[in-house]
């Protein structure tokens, strides 16, 4: 608030409730400045450094580690937050052993200059040797491939000229085969090389090439694929649980002076954690904006668990859905968004409050690092019969904090939102096949976001749906095990070559062609070992 001259309390009451609330004010702008000033020069990790070394480090899946509860009866003081840790470090991952079995052996022989006669005349004979092997590489080479259609005609009567069909391409008429174009695609979105660093390498092979031209080739690539990536989608969103997520994509916009700024929205599915059918996948829609319309758009039908952070357009869709009786959706809430909360509370203010409330949820993370990997039937058990009980005892802390403090408070606001959202934070407690948080569509959001940061923006509308066309397919390779460019390359050309009907895309979804080329490759290892 401002302090209008004109409009100061005389009376000792009034200047009391001013000043007070002046206080507030100043207290919540510290928080902000304090935070801003860690997000611009601290680090970037969510790992709170600053606690008792005496509290145990606990796995918050892809977060960072967070203690458990601080014991009530001993405080927190500086000296004890500086002590060294106690901790053993983590031994250093290496890769022992031996190199995998399926890559091509070459055979060097090394020879010793004296291996024929010994000081005494005879022959040395060969009694063993000594093997060691290095992982190596070959450099990528650009080539040209010439493709020769002999034409035949018959000397001694009229009958037509005869030559084979020239081969479909992926640009027509252009002069790039498709392993250059998956090439291309892969190295942008599966590995975050834009389009600029990659004409520099192309240049230091000789050959020139503008980013233009391969703009057109991953535009044109996108175009083949946009039937599979519709069936990716629909695949998603026919499961009875999906996580989604939105985050920026700048696009260019010819006249405003500024980029415009649309969403990719991501779709996700992986039941691995408790041995689910659904294999692990990811779909990206490009829109506009980012309000309940634009999530109707692609939303479709889609009926069941929605996890997803607190944005308003989720609980806006749901709403509708109700009083609309169309098909149900259910939203599960994000637990590690609400611990983000009270964590920034903890670095700005270092408040006992909230890292007794980072220790309750971390106590919760336990479990659910316990349980993964159990089925279903079994994780629920395990969560009715530990994790319940943890989140009663965290929503009274809450309760406690919200009816204690100011409610313009950091501390306060942050135990508001998490009471506000407690029903969809507490599904996983009914549904063993539901998650904690949706850290899944938060980790299938991170390469869209290292695409984005060295691209910067898209450079169109539909620069931004070919993007989200591209990075599904190839991010959900990625969650598969598949490397992207392989996978590329051999669907592209089926496509192309209409080897593969528009009636059979789904034989080319990333998990299904896997198992076909793992099959394939038993079989010819069964042939020859017969």
């Amino acid at each position: 608030m401002q302090a209008d001259s004109t409009l100061i309390p005389t009376d000792a009451p009034g200047l009391t409730r001013l000043v007070k609330a002046l206080q507030a004010e100043n207290a919540e702008l510290r928080v902000y400045a304090t935070l801003l000033r860690i997000m611009i020069f601290g680090a970037k990790s969510e790992k709170l450094a600053t606690l008792d070394p005496t509290q145990t480090a606990l796995d918050l899946g892809d977060l960072a580690d967070v203690p458990a509860a601080a014991n009530d009866d001993a405080p927190t003081t500086p000296e004890v937050r500086d002590a060294p840790k106690t901790t053993t470090p983590r031994a250093a991952a290496r890769n022992m052993g031996a190199l995998p079995r399926h890559l091509p052996r070459v055979e060097v022989v090394i020879e010793p200059e004296d291996a024929g006669n010994a000081c005494c005349g005879a022959l040395r004979v060969r009694i063993g040797e000594d093997v060691s092997e290095a992982l190596d590489v070959v450099p990528a080479r650009l080539r040209v491939i010439r493709t020769i259609r002999p034409k035949y005609a018959c000397r001694h009567c009229q009958e037509r000229v005869v030559q084979a069909a020239a081969p479909a391409r992926v640009m027509s008429g252009g002069m790039v085969s498709t392993a250059l174009v998956a090439h291309v695609v892969a190295a942008k979105f599966a590995w975050h090389l834009p389009l600029y660093r990659q004409t520099q390498i192309f240049a230091g092979h000789g050959v020139q090439l503008d980013r233009g031209t391969l703009g057109g080739w991953i535009a044109r690539a996108a175009w083949w694929l946009k039937p599979l990536h519709e069936r990716l989608l629909r695949f998603i969103q026919a499961q009875p649980r999906v996580f989604c997520d939105e985050t920026p994509l700048p696009r260019l916009a010819p006249g405003r002076g500024r980029t415009k700024v649309s969403q990719l929205w991501a779709y996700a599915v992986d039941d691995r954690n408790w041995r689910g059918p659904a294999p692990p996948a990811v779909a990206y829609v490009y829109t506009e904006g980012r309000g309940a319309q634009d999530l109707l758009a692609h939303l479709g039908g889609f009926a069941g668990v929605l996890q997803v952070d607190g944005f308003g357009a989720y609980k806006t869709v749901a709403k509708q859905r109700r009083k609309s009786n169309a098909a149900p959706l259910e939203l599960a809430f994000c637990l590690a968004h609400a611990r983000r909360k009270f964590a920034d509370v903890f670095k700005t203010t270092q408040s006992r409050a909230a890292l007794e409330v980072l220790g309750r949820i971390a106590k919760v993370y336990e479990v659910e690092k316990r349980i993964r990997g159990l089925s279903d039937v079994e994780r629920l058990a395990v969560r009715k019969a530990e994790s319940a009980a943890l989140m009663d005892d965290l929503k009274r802390q809450l309760t406690e904090i919200r009816d204690a403090v100011a409610s313009q408070s950091s501390i306060g606001k942050a135990a508001a939102y998490t009471l506000k959202h407690w029903q969809g934070l507490t599904v996983f407690l009914q549904d063993g096949r539901i998650e904690v948080d949706s850290n899944i569509v938060e980790r299938a959001i991170k390469p869209v976001c290292l695409t984005r940061k060295n691209a910067l923006f898209a450079g169109s509308a539909s620069g931004g749906e070919s993007w989200a066309v591209l990075a599904s397919l190839v991010n959900t390779c990625k969650m598969n095990d598949i490397d992207p460019e392989t996978w590329l390359s051999d669907v592209l050309e089926r496509i192309v070559s209409g080897r593969t009907t528009i009636n059979r895309l789904d034989e080319l979804l990333p998990w299904t062609w896997k198992a076909a080329r793992l099959a394939k490759a038993n079989d010819t290892l069964e042939a020859q070992a017969a």
